[in-house]
């Protein structure tokens, strides 16, 4: 059985907050269709609220303090990402914009991400094509076609209602397919990993030469080489 794990985060700064319980509703049917599929599913759920103090001191510093760091490497290192904003002012709040802030900006590359947003009207719906998608657009990720926007007509009794649940199963079934048809990830990257061969590091003529890797052994004669002009 394949193991994938998906980071739920949740930027809603209420509590209770119809941001997290949007975030649970799609990790819950993302997950039911990865277990459909035969996978192994481990959410790792992100209330940026508890990380808000952190996510500044980042700023401020540029390190993040361990459990930001934890938080972090959980984030990138996941097969699939399920972002959910509040609508403040026509776009996503700042909690949820400084945290991404503070990723690396290569570490989401190819990364499946499914977004959503809550908010107090459905005009502000449009939010997730005009700033959200373009943000993870931005940092390469691949950002799942249908976007889920709750207004509070959406919901029922506490729970997703209507068309809201289509779009749910929907946008679901999307980021199941993105994380399906790739390999299961293998954590974060490891900042301090070595991208070139050892004797290629001491300029080594019989280094292994990888075609295309940056750090190449020059060739024999050329300028890098260390011969004179002609």
């Amino acid at each position: 059985m394949t193991r994938r794990t998906l980071a739920v985060i949740s930027a809603g700064l209420s509590q209770p907050s119809s941001t997290r319980l949007l975030a649970d509703q799609l990790a819950d049917a993302t997950r039911d269709e990865l277990v459909r599929r035969g996978a192994e599913v481990e959410l790792r759920v992100v209330d940026l609220r508890e990380y808000a103090h952190d996510v500044v001191n980042n700023l401020l510093t540029g390190f993040a303090p361990a459990a930001l760091r934890e938080v972090l490497d959980s984030v990138t290192g996941a097969d699939g990402i399920i972002a959910v904003t509040p609508i403040f002012s026509a776009s996503y709040n700042g909690l949820f914009k400084s945290f991404f802030d503070v990723l690396d900006a290569e570490s989401l590359i190819d990364r499946p991400v499914l977004i959503a947003a809550t908010g107090g009207t459905a005009r502000h719906s449009l939010a997730l094509e005009h700033a959200v998608r373009p943000m993870f657009s931005y940092l390469r990720a691949v950002v799942v076609p249908t976007a889920v926007f709750a207004a509070p007509e959406d919901w029922s009794g506490g729970t997703a209602d209507g068309a809201l649940r289509g779009r749910i199963r929907r946008a679901a079934g999307e980021l199941a397919d993105q994380i399906d048809r790739r390999l299961p990830a293998t954590g974060p990257a490891d900042p301090f990993a070595l991208t070139t061969d050892f004797l290629q590091m001491l300029g080594r003529d019989d280094a292994p030469v990888t075609p295309g890797r940056t750090g190449a052994p020059p060739a024999p004669g050329s300028a890098r080489a260390g011969s004179l002009p002609g």
